[in-house]
């Protein structure tokens, strides 16, 4: 569901979620940006590489520390950022619409734990360690 949206937008999810999580005005250290994908440094590098030929971000280096890059949002990022905030607040509705609120409950709870275990044993991606597990099809 996500990505057929994204796609519609001319991005993926995972695009989508590094967007999400660069901070609009004050901008994001890039070392921040590959735990929360759970991807290595180097995969990021590429992903950012991309973004950025795509005109989606440019890079700068910190102020107050010349080892750090941040990761800032073009007026084209914001604007993806702003769509995909979008889609993930009315796929989110449809989920609280539709799924009883005790079920959501428990299954967010077991996504926190598998994502728990996966982060422990410094897994990457939880969605494709559960469906290559063979628990999700």
């Amino acid at each position: 569901m996500y990505n057929a949206k994204a796609l519609k937008e001319g991005i993926t999810t995972n695009i989508g979620f590094v967007l999400l999580h660069i901070d609009s005005e004050n901008g994001t250290p890039a070392t921040k940006i590959a735990p929360l994908m759970g991807m290595e440094s180097r995969s990021l590098t590429r992903m950012l590489s991309k973004l950025e030929e795509q005109g989606l971000i440019y890079r700068q280096g910190d102020p107050n520390d010349g080892r750090m890059v941040r990761i800032f949002l073009t007026e084209k990022g914001l604007h993806k950022k702003a769509r995909a905030k979008e889609v993930v607040i009315g796929f989110n509705k449809q989920l609280y619409a539709q799924i009883p609120p005790a079920d959501l409950e428990v299954f967010f709870r077991v996504l926190d734990q598998i994502g728990e275990i996966a982060r422990e044993n410094h897994q990457g991606n939880v969605t494709q360690a559960v469906v290559s597990s063979g628990l999700m099809e």
